[in-house]
């Protein structure tokens, strides 16, 4: 019989939470939802992206990844390991002025998720048009996200929609 896996147990805890905000609570709407088997490499990679109500500027989106070792790990039971997976937040805008907006960002972002949890902001513009920067923000998690951590799933999409939020206003 299929057992799932720790990937998909918390692909289908953050899935089912953020489709509640949408459908339920109606404070986002869900903009595009990915999940992909890399049958070269044999990984996993979820993402889920969403605007909140009101919001015209950000994109918020949720990546999921597990390795082959860590799916390998998990299934054949290995001795000594801690399966897992890898999250990523990912935050979309556009900006105008980048010494001071860029600024700004980083420091919203340090005030949520503290100084061990460092934006990477990287900026690319379409060559001819002058419609300013695309700003793509990236929070990695340093450790690897297991069952163990089920329970901080609400409070971690809280931070997400405070950050969408307080980007908004950026």
């Amino acid at each position: 019989m299929f057992h799932p896996t720790v990937f998909d147990n918390i692909k289908v805890a953050i899935e089912n939470q953020i489709y509640d905000y949408d459908n339920l609570d109606g404070i986002l709407v869900v903009t595009d939802r990915s999940d992909l088997l890399n049958m070269a490499l044999m990984s996993r990679e979820f993402s889920l992206s969403f605007k909140l109500i009101g919001g015209l500027k950000v994109t918020s989106e949720i990546v999921l990844n597990a390795s082959t070792k860590d799916l390998n790990d998990e299934i054949l039971d290995a001795p000594d390991t801690n399966p897992g997976c890898n999250l990523q937040l990912r935050f979309y805008t556009q900006v105008q002025d980048i010494p001071s907006q860029c600024l700004a960002i980083e420091s919203i972002l340090h005030a949520i998720w503290g100084p061990d949890l460092r934006p990477i902001q990287a900026l690319s513009f379409i060559y001819g048009e002058d419609k300013g920067y695309n700003n793509c923000i990236e929070l990695q998690f340093k450790r690897q996200i297991t069952e163990e951590q089920m329970e901080d799933i609400p409070d971690l999409l809280q931070h997400l929609l405070q950050s969408a939020e307080e980007l908004e206003a950026v």
